[in-house]
């Protein structure tokens, strides 16, 4: 099928870009609708994220309970994992069992890229073309590219000329890498960051980490689950199932457990910090205090009750002042689990390069050169250097809309969409885990993405039984929603750090927080009420 030699045109209802969380669920529904499907992934196997980012130490931080399909009981209690925090070859093959057992391979192309997709607005459909020399027709395109797909891999000039191994972590080989005895050095400390050097600082001969900004972690408690213990978990589907829709994130820990910061004594906010900081999940961040977003105060005693647990760890005040946050607050960057991440600086093996007082110059063929003339021998280089996130899966797709009008163009002037479901200027184009929804980063992936996928058929639906066949949301829908993402987001803490959230991280674009924060529970009462309603504020003919 990807041999240009039998590349051909076709014409289907719907293509689906993606063959992750999102792209496989949107093949089902649309399956089990009788639209007629075809998919891409330019992967050669299913997986998305958990196919791409196979580098030492990858898991999710979503516990295995909840990090789940939902449309299916039977599925899911077929499905054991191993412990709460599974491993990336654990959910590659989760999803793998996800395509066999739902028979959705047939519906996909592999190792085959979308290059392009033209809106016809005489045919009223959209041309896609890929990199294999196909070409398809269909009435709608549905984007499930990611939110964290398009890695930054050109970062540093004289990248080309490194003599050795250079990895992006979101690009790892399939095939193992041998550190031992090796000089490696490590540029990123982000989530993706925390987890490859924990992982490898016992097998390499030297490790530098080219460090700029510290995080906020919290050590993961990650103990197996038994057969009994998903039992337990498997009775309690259609509860978790609900609850998981209506929660901040997404998760079954929600804000408000605990009651508000205010009608807490210090001593009973200390216990509850406690108990959630004990817990090793995402929960001290998404389910303790509320307050900790708006209030500058409380973020204050948050923040600093998580820099005395840090401080516990790292004993070295030396290593104490590089690796602890104070120029931001707990929360308002992505909080990532750690698996003894903290305790491998103090191995011999290991060395901080503070690239904040020296950034990087430039890469040699030797290895990295920093602002203060030394030179930093390696033989390995890794950039755990983050993604264009959001935005950046789409604009590296030549889409083009009504008029012609590029949505790379459009997006680099101003990022906007009405709830991440549609752009205006886009007919019939439909997109998940793209800005200005949870699911842009703020939610447990699979509730999110599930979510926008039964919108996204349902609105599809609606459109077929009123024997309409475009739909696009207006000029003044959109803008009265970026209006409303703003005014949430401004209210917040998060606005004025500076990260990935925030579009600070790729030079030029637009500062703007990337996903909602009004809740998912929000979130979905609003997706919900424009169905109910006829999808007031799309244009539909």
């Amino acid at each position: 099928m990807n041999d240009k030699t039998v590349a051909k045109t076709t014409r289907v209802d719907a293509v689906v870009i993606g063959a992750g969380i999102a792209g496989l669920y949107q093949v089902y529904r649309l399956r089990e609708q009788g639209f007629d499907v075809q998919a891409f992934e330019a992967g050669s196997n299913v997986g998305g994220t958990w196919y791409w980012n196979r580098y030492p130490g990858a898991r999710f931080d979503s516990t295995a309970e909840v990090y789940q399909f939902w449309f299916s009981e039977d599925l899911y209690k077929g499905w054991k994992p191993s412990e709460r925090f599974p491993a990336q070859p654990e959910s590659e093959r989760w999803l793998n069992y996800v395509a066999d057992r739902c028979d959705l391979r047939k519906h996909y192309r592999f190792s085959t890229r979308v290059e392009a997709a033209h809106y016809d607005e005489a045919a009223q459909s959209w041309s896609i073309t890929t990199d294999q020399g196909d070409t398809v027709q269909a009435r709608f395109l549905i984007t499930c590219c990611g939110m964290l797909s398009a890695p930054l891999t050109s970062v540093f000039p004289g990248q080309d000329s490194f003599k050795g191994q250079l990895f992006h972590t979101a690009r790892w080989p399939k095939e193992p890498v041998d550190f031992t005895g090796k000089r490696v050095g490590i540029v990123g400390t982000g989530a993706t960051g925390i987890q490859v050097i924990q992982t490898i600082a016992s097998q390499v001969g030297h490790l530098k980490v080219f460090l700029r900004t510290p995080q906020y972690t919290i050590p993961m408690n990650n103990p197996k689950y038994t057969e009994a213990v998903w039992a337990g978990f498997s009775s309690r589907f259609h509860e978790m199932k609900e609850r998981v829709q209506r929660t901040f994130a997404g998760h079954v820990y929600d804000f408000g457990g605990y009651g508000t910061w205010a009608e807490r004594t210090p001593e009973e906010r200390i216990a509850v910090l406690e108990e959630l900081w004990n817990d090793g999940s995402l929960a001290l961040w998404l389910a303790s205090f509320s307050e900790m977003f708006f209030d500058e105060k409380v973020n204050a005693e948050v923040s600093e009750f998580v820099r005395g647990k840090m401080r516990e760890r790292l004993k070295d005040p030396v290593l104490c002042e590089k690796l602890i946050p104070t120029n931001y607050g707990f929360g308002t960057n992505r909080v990532p689990l750690d698996t003894n991440y903290l305790e491998a600086y103090h191995r011999p093996n290991v060395e901080i390069v503070d690239v904040k007082a020296s950034p990087i110059e430039c890469v040699t063929p030797e290895g990295v050169r920093t602002a203060d003339g030394k030179l930093h021998e390696l033989d390995i280089l890794i950039l755990a250097t983050g993604f264009d996130a959001g935005t950046g899966a789409l604009t590296r797709i030549d889409i083009r809309g009504r008029g012609g009008r590029s949505l790379k163009d459009d997006w680099g002037r101003e990022i906007r969409t009405t709830m991440g479901l549609q752009v205006h200027g886009y007919p019939n184009l439909f997109t998940t885990g793209a800005p200005l929804a949870p699911s842009a980063a703020f939610c447990n992936m699979t509730t999110c993405l599930q979510q926008q996928v039964d919108w996204i058929t349902e609105c599809l639906v609606a459109l077929r039984r009123k024997g309409l066949t475009v739909i696009e949301p207006s000029r003044a829908l959109e803008d009265e929603w970026v209006a409303h993402h703003d005014e949430t987001s401004n209210a917040t803490l998060l606005v004025k750090t500076d990260s990935w959230y925030m579009g600070t991280n790729v030079k030029g674009k637009q500062r703007r927080m990337l996903s909602y924060i009004g809740g998912v529970g929000k979130y979905r009462q609003r997706c919900e009420e424009l169905a109910a309603g006829g999808y007031p504020g799309f244009e539909m003919r």
